[in-house]
């Protein structure tokens, strides 16, 4: 009996299904890089271009970092907060 065509054999729309889209296109950034090797939690004014108004931490998507960077962003913008240099939550 014949089976009907299924989705992983749906010609050319298939071939690509389950990786990256865009790949071949580069995202433009909507933040600029950081320029040094280590991310500081004493550096207040690159920490703050990477915040909400609310006071979340941007993800990747939207800031751009590598993968390296924004995990060190993450870690500075706790060290910082945690000895009171940012606040917690943003403006109200």
């Amino acid at each position: 009996m014949a089976r009907p065509a299924s989705r992983e054999n749906s010609g050319a729309n298939g071939a690509r299904r389950g990786g990256r889209r865009g790949a071949e296109r580069a995202r433009p950034r909507k933040y600029t890089r950081v320029n040094a090797d280590v991310v500081d939690y004493k550096d207040l004014n690159l920490l703050r271009r990477f915040l909400s108004d609310k006071g979340k931490t941007r993800g990747r998507r939207v800031t751009g970092l590598s993968r390296r960077h924004q995990r060190q962003l993450s870690v500075a913008v706790k060290r910082a907060r945690e000895i009171a240099l940012l606040p917690y939550v943003g403006e109200r």
